[in-house]
């Protein structure tokens, strides 16, 4: 009887069942790429592109420089 109750343990814990455990991994890992990938597309959208800034341009710096 101790002998089933052993193999019921091992068979329950995370580092005697080796498929059980390879799966939790490949999960875990997904689910922390997923959460990298996300969180960065949040950060890029938040730090996005706002528009054409209303820059003061020196006169004389132009293309086509404006004298006075």
């Amino acid at each position: 009887m101790s002998h089933h109750t052993e193999d019921n343990i091992a068979s329950k814990d995370f580092t005697g069942n080796w498929v059980s455990s390879s799966r939790f991994l490949f999960y875990l890992q997904v689910f922390i790429v997923v959460v990298f990938v996300l969180g960065g597309c949040y950060r890029l959208y938040n730090q996005r592109y706002q528009g054409k800034p209303d820059v003061k341009v020196q006169e004389s710096s132009k293309y086509v420089p404006d004298y006075k």
